[in-house]
């Protein structure tokens, strides 16, 4: 049996590295974009796709968000249904849509919902970027807007995690409605006394970074997160000045007083919990 070993170990190692890839199972390993380190997939699922060497952020998708933060069981998902029309009749644009329906599971680029963070209730919504880019549309702004409301109506807070490249340009005018359809909602909110949480991870930019992102109590981010409203080139051509390299991260912004603090995501549930507490009606500071 120990000959049989050492011949089987030869026969791989002669394999041609082309073969040799084809035959890791594809998705089983993945590459760090700060360190480059590979990794096992699950390995990095198991530290919610952060990097055990450099601390890099890799994304989350909006299951995966709620997964890491929520009490097992106590997610409710609101308004899932609502799917996102053509109202410009815009070429391609409901095939398009389609595709990342199929791709993601997902109807809209955003969940919201309501649930337990370590035993306290709050309205939540989680925006995906593999969805059409996380880009803002009338459903998407539709279901944030509720989502708001429904945190009113039941006198919980609210929490969103924004992730999006901004306004989707297949929905022209409609989809910049959504920065003032999700700012009144938000202002009725606070009006009532309700507590928003807003935390902008990569990238948060455009429409939504220019409206319900950086309307929260408390404005948050995480590591390294771009965050912006033009890009960093629009802005170079037009004040014909070079940007520090770290224009538009987390980190510049809080440098420059635009955040409360950039959270690292193993951080991320205990802070929310700490806040939630404070706030809860009842003074429970636990």
């Amino acid at each position: 049996m120990l000959k049989d070993f050492f011949v089987k170990k030869r026969k791989y190692a002669s394999i041609p590295s082309e073969q040799a890839k084809q035959d890791v199972p594809e998705g089983l390993m993945m590459k760090c974009d700060g360190c480059h380190k590979i990794y096992y997939r699950k390995e990095m699922k198991k530290n919610i796709n952060v990097c055990p060497n450099c601390d890099f952020h890799h994304q989350l998708n909006a299951w995966e968000r709620i997964e890491s933060l929520f009490d097992e069981g106590t997610f409710q998902e609101w308004d899932s249904g609502l799917i996102t029309g053509n109202p410009l009749d815009f070429p391609d644009y409901e095939e398009k849509v389609e595709k990342d329906r199929k791709k993601t599971g997902l109807n809209e680029c955003v969940i919201t919902g309501k649930g337990f963070i370590n035993g306290q209730e709050t309205a939540f919504s989680v925006m995906d970027s593999t969805f059409r880019m996380g880009s803002m549309g009338s459903v998407a702004g539709e279901k944030i807007a509720r989502a708001i409301e429904n945190a009113k109506n039941e006198s919980i807070p609210f929490i969103i995690f924004t992730a999006s490249g901004g306004a989707r340009m297949q929905e022209g005018v409609l989809s910049l409605m959504q920065m003032s359809k999700t700012s009144i909602a938000i202002k009725r909110f606070s009006n009532e006394g309700g507590l928003m949480l807003s935390i902008m991870t990569h990238p948060t930019t455009g429409g939504v970074s220019a409206s319900f992102a950086s309307l929260g109590d408390y404005n948050f981010a995480e590591p390294g997160a771009l965050i912006g409203f033009a890009g960093r080139r629009i802005i170079e051509q037009t004040i014909r000045e070079k940007l520090p390299d770290d224009f538009q991260t987390a980190e510049f912004l809080l440098k420059h007083g635009q955040l409360d603090k950039v959270v690292h995501r193993h951080e991320m549930k205990q802070l929310l919990t700490t806040l939630l507490g404070m706030h809860q009606k009842g003074g429970n500071n636990s």
